[in-house]
């Protein structure tokens, strides 16, 4: 598929490595210039592309950026085809976005960014550790391969992203519309959590919106006890063990 990706942070890049590796014709694009992205996010086939040519003539767009960003994104969104798939990967975190008061109204977050670009969207690799996303990937039908959780409205949504997140060695667990994918926000018990298939099919109904809120908040506490640094993410065992602890 044609496939280009808007990002190139810890998320945006392991979807080009991997999704290029896949087979995939993936550009990517980043806030400034081509030929300052990492020649590292390049390796496996990745082509660098302003931003525009991202967006222009792909089957999938990929948004891996800040949520506060998505808004200044839109503009290149007027002239892409209502049948390419958008798959947005973030989630708001308000010491690092700033205060968005419809989602702290309780706005679903992917409605929100549906708002911002005036299109249906997909969510997906949201809800997964950096780490997570570039060392626990396993073949299709491998035991204990983890599940990452995804949302969309419409079937060719769906179907795409279910598509793209096997070929990032993961399961696609379908939480339901963007309505219902506040169960993959921060806070959730699908969220970060590492959970097979099996495991997040039975945890899924326990999540709690109003609760949301507060666990990511605490989560957030408790990292930046550990690292004080907001730019610098703990260790993967810990981040797992902690979301367990908070979301479950």
């Amino acid at each position: 598929m044609k496939i280009g990706i808007l990002g190139v942070g810890h998320i945006g890049k392991t979807l080009a490595l991997k999704l290029a590796q896949a087979g995939h014709d993936v550009v990517v694009a980043n806030s400034s210039r081509p030929e300052n992205i990492d020649p590292a996010v390049l390796a496996t086939g990745a082509v660098a592309v302003t931003a525009l040519q991202a967006v222009q003539n792909k089957e999938v767009i990929i948004l891996s950026v800040p949520l506060n960003r998505i808004p200044e994104l839109a503009p290149l969104f007027e002239a892409v085809s209502q049948e390419s798939t958008v798959i947005d990967t973030s989630n708001y975190y308000p010491g690092r976005d700033s205060r968005i008061e419809s989602i702290e109204a309780g706005m679903v977050e992917s409605l929100w960014v549906v708002q911002q670009l005036g299109r249906p969207i997909a969510k997906a690799w949201n809800a997964i550790g950096s780490h997570s996303l570039v060392v626990n990937g396993k073949p299709a039908g491998s035991p204990d391969r983890i599940a990452i959780p995804i949302a969309a409205d419409r079937d060719i949504d769906r179907e795409v992203t279910t598509r793209l997140v096997n070929d990032t060695g993961f399961d696609a667990f379908d939480t339901g519309s963007l309505a219902d994918s506040w169960r993959q926000q921060p806070g959730a018990p699908v969220y970060c959590t590492d959970l097979t298939l099996d495991e997040m099919q039975a945890v899924i109904d326990t999540a709690e919106k109003h609760r949301l809120p507060k666990r990511r908040d605490l989560a957030v506490a408790a990292i930046m006890e550990r690292v004080d640094n907001p730019t610098t993410n703990p260790d993967a065992e810990y981040g797992v063990r902690l979301s367990r602890a908070l979301y479950m």
